[in-house]
């Protein structure tokens, strides 16, 4: 048997790291995930489950079609920054019923990630979950990858009293919840929009994009969304796995 490494996959491992060590990430000393499309990918199809029921809920809610539905989900979702911040804005709504509602689907799409898993226990210091969505569903997502123990907390939608990013209070509260010193903190991230408030409190920002041909099933819906550039995106990767190994490389060094 071959044991020797693949010459490719330590050919993209070293890129990876160069590009970590350029961005300076040597001082940091807390990692901090979105959930939904940056632990797993979007191609994986799980959030396309959640936005269907966004609309489902939307739909029995008002006694509208589906068509009207997800029009209005979409206008609360570009109009308040998450469909549940519109409802509750406009419409009063308590939001542990459209959470339990919108969450509760079937995380069989999801597969144990042992690779980043292991990527992830490698960096250096306390990491954490920062989500828009609920605590719940985050430990069900986590702990489908095989995830869930390598995090010190999840902060949620309800630990942020429902405001969302890109809201920068949510940020702030978060920081003050578990004394994170911004400058000390990296944030990963699928949407380029959730990036700009981290960015400027002083955390470095990677932005986690599908790979090349796989389809995307996020939540992008307009430019701002999947604005790759700009100064409050620090680097793009579309292997998160590869990228933070090569952190820990880094840091080991």
């Amino acid at each position: 048997m071959n044991d020797l490494p693949d010459p490719a996959a330590l050919g993209r491992l070293a890129a990876h790291a160069v590009v970590a060590e350029a961005k300076g990430f040597d001082h940091v000393d807390t990692w901090v995930f979105d959930l939904d499309n940056t632990l797993y990918p979007a191609s994986a199809g799980l959030f396309s489950l959640i936005d269907a029921k966004m609309t489902a809920f939307i739909a029995g809610r008002y006694g509208i079609d589906g068509l009207s539905a997800r029009a209005l989900q979409k206008y609360y979702y570009r109009t308040y920054g998450t469909t549940l911040r519109g409802l509750m804005t406009e419409d009063a709504l308590d939001p542990h019923a459209f959470l339990a509602f919108v969450h509760d689907i079937d995380h069989s799409l999801l597969t144990p990630a042992p690779d980043l898993a292991a990527a992830i226990a490698r960096l250096p210091g306390r990491r954490f979950v920062l989500t828009n969505g609920s605590r719940r569903h985050a430990e069900n997502v986590a702990g489908k990858l095989g995830l869930l123990e390598l995090f010190d907390d999840v902060f949620d939608i309800a630990a942020s009293s429902f405001v969302p990013k890109p809201d920068q209070s949510a940020y702030q509260t978060f920081l003050d919840l578990h004394g994170v010193e911004p400058r000390r903190a990296a944030m990963f991230e699928d949407l380029s929009k959730n990036l700009v408030a981290p960015h400027a409190l002083g955390m470095r920002t990677v932005l986690v994009t599908p790979k090349p041909g796989e389809p995307d099933l996020g939540e992008r819906l307009t430019a701002a969304d999947d604005d790759r550039g700009g100064p409050h995106v620090d680097h793009v990767t579309d292997d998160l796995t590869g990228f933070l190994s090569a952190l820990a490389l880094v840091a080991a060094d």
